[in-house]
């Protein structure tokens, strides 16, 4: 085992040859021998072993080991040394193994170490983008869970920030094909980051590129399977997978295939359906997504059949008027609840659908049925504008702090709600029906038209 002063002149010897220190391997196979020494020896080989490196090719297996040993010792600032200096032995085909090891000791729980760790793979990322991903990729498919569940979130956060000469469209490529086998077996939770790292790609940011991300997100989905409205892993992973897509969809880019599974699986098995997730309403969040996508159904093949199923559904939140009795007063004992949240959602879906079935509630439907639904709509709008004429007065002259309580922000809510309601409900009293007003869903901030 050499000594300190054995090791400086033996570096001495390797630096006064600059560039023909390649033949002098013995003085570079002293330095190598270093990691065998005490933690002074093992503090300068760390320094040593990268400096001269690309001198000795035939070595570089020998040399990437003894700074590996340097990376895992017990002390750690002998490993943080050793790390700081890993992205010099990442030239030419050892770069993806050096990759590789750096996504290994993202596992590290010490944060100096693990921030040196992140740095190392973003100046080895800016030499060699595709080699360096190989080495994460490598891990995330086949290493640890804790080194997989790192490298994802390396991905997730660092991609961004790297520069548009470091992400080329043939980088981007690489990731999009690599996430696809990823994506064969993933958890809830990595998923949400795969889609975070895609939807950051700039290649995936035009109509066809959010087109691929919608296709891979019905796949996720399994959309081809039979919905078991009591299984929450199979409500939970459809909920997930299309609060992905939502944010994809556009005039350009349709959410038809999502579209008609709720209508027809998810929709007539709502009351059954059950979640983990504490406090969620979860027939509300399904309505809700449902009205988002249905504003980017192209053309449906069971389109009558599907807005039936989503009229049905809309009757069972729209309440007939109770019986009157003979001396004018309410047979049953009260008012039936109005659920103006589900309706907005349940309307707004009906209203962008029935567009493309105008005729719908006039010829499909027989008399009766319309003037049991007339008196539903009727009935339901007496009720919402009592409402209406309630919440003004409540929020009347209030503004600024006065509006930001949390009372009166849930009234603000719910008179968006009730407008919208309105706004919808006068269309369908039209004879034909009229499709032509828009509203934004209460939930939603006001936006100008999207063009994509």
């Amino acid at each position: 085992m050499p000594t300190v002063e054995e090791l400086y002149r033996n570096y001495g010897i390797l630096a006064d040859a600059t560039e023909t220190a390649g033949q002098h391997k013995d003085a570079y196979q002293v330095i190598l021998d270093g990691v065998k020494g005490g933690a002074k020896e093992k503090r300068l080989a760390a320094q040593f072993i990268p400096k001269f490196f690309k001198h000795f090719p035939e070595l570089a297996d020998s040399a990437i080991n003894a700074q590996l040993d340097l990376c895992e010792d017990e002390d750690v600032s002998i490993r943080r040394q050793a790390i700081k200096e890993l992205p010099q032995f990442a030239t030419g085909d050892n770069l993806p193994r050096v990759a590789d090891i750096l996504t290994q000791l993202l596992q590290s729980d010490d944060s100096a170490e693990f921030n040196l760790v992140n740095n190392a793979l973003l100046s080895i990322f800016k030499m060699d983008a595709k080699g360096t991903l190989g080495g994460l990729f490598s891990q995330i498919l086949q290493g640890e869970d804790i080194v997989r569940e790192r490298a994802i979130k390396f991905l997730s956060t660092k991609l961004k920030t790297l520069p548009e000469e470091v992400m080329t469209k043939e980088v981007e490529e690489f990731i999009l094909a690599e996430s696809k086998k990823v994506l064969e077996d993933v958890t809830g939770e990595e998923f949400v980051l795969f889609m975070k790292i895609l939807s950051g790609l700039k290649s995936l940011q035009t109509v066809s590129g959010r087109q691929q991300l919608v296709e891979l997100v019905a796949e996720q989905a399994d959309l081809e399977q039979t919905f078991n409205p009591s299984d929450t892993d199979c409500v939970d992973r459809l909920l997930q997978c299309t609060r992905q897509a939502v944010p994809l969809f556009s005039k350009n880019v349709h959410s038809t295939k999502f579209v008609t599974y709720f209508c027809e699986h998810v929709l007539p098995n709502l009351s059954s359906l059950t979640t983990l997730v504490e406090g969620l309403d979860i027939q509300l969040e399904v309505l809700k997504l449902l009205a988002e996508m249905s504003s980017f159904c192209g053309d449906m093949e069971k389109l009558e059949s599907n807005l039936k199923k989503l009229f049905d559904k809309l009757l069972e939140y729209m309440p007939l008027p109770p019986e009157e009795a003979e001396n004018g007063e309410n047979a049953g004992n009260e008012e039936p609840k109005l659920q103006f949240s589900y309706v907005e959602c349940l309307l707004y879906s009906f209203h962008q659908l029935g567009r493309k079935l105008p005729d719908f509630l006039t010829a499909k439907l027989n008399a009766e049925k319309l003037k049991d639904f007339k008196i539903r709509l009727q009935y339901f709008a007496r009720g919402l504008q009592v409402y209406i004429r309630q919440l003004r007065l409540a929020l009347q002259g209030k503004t600024g702090e006065a509006l930001k309580t949390e009372e009166n922000k849930i009234k603000v809510v719910a008179l968006k709600i009730t407008n919208n309601i309105n706004v919808l409900i006068k269309d369908l009293f039209h004879i034909p029906p009229s499709y032509k007003s828009t509203v934004t869903l209460s939930w939603k901030p006001v936006q100008k038209a999207d063009a994509r």
